[in-house]
């Protein structure tokens, strides 16, 4: 019997269709998995995204298991120093400014946020991108699972 990759293997699966060209927003949001439960409504400014209601501080991130989310991430991003592909190295992402590397070429959007990638805007961001930041040339349609973002954030905190 063949064993199934779960999460990573569904959003590798995403990841090749974005890839191929299916990269409207319903496709997106086609590819990811159905919620279960409303979000509560919030009174910030900027949207709410899927999960924001979650918070870093509940889990427990394990580096190991981050790596092996990384791995849908490894079609556009590199946790080399310097190695930029379609989206920029995330060496060092905790702790840098969004849309600080000099030779990556980031929308307005980016570089305007005024976020400082700590774990918990990481956190964030990687429930739904687009919903943090809009008009990032991100597509990825995020990570839903709370604990599987926790994972990939402690993952990314060990790459400076």
């Amino acid at each position: 019997m063949k064993k199934s990759h779960g999460f990573v293997g569904s959003m590798a699966i995403a990841c090749l269709l974005v890839s191929a060209g299916c990269n409207s927003r319903a496709d997106e949001e086609a590819a990811a998995p159905a919620q279960t439960a409303e979000a509560p409504a919030t009174t910030a400014a900027e949207p709410a995204a899927p999960g924001a209601d979650m918070e870093l501080a509940n889990f427990t991130g394990d580096p190991a298991a981050g790596e092996k989310v990384f791995a849908v991430c490894t079609t556009c991003h590199s946790v080399e120093e310097g190695v930029n592909k379609t989206g920029p190295s995330l060496h060092g992402i905790v702790g840098r400014e969004a849309g600080s590397i000099a030779d990556f070429n980031y929308t307005d959007a980016n570089k305007n946020s005024g976020i400082t990638w700590t774990p918990e805007e990481l956190f964030v961001y990687l429930a739904d991108p687009q919903a943090k930041i809009p008009g990032t040339k991100m597509i990825f349609p995020g990570i839903k699972d709370p604990q599987q973002r926790a994972d990939l954030v402690a993952y990314l905190e060990t790459q400076s």
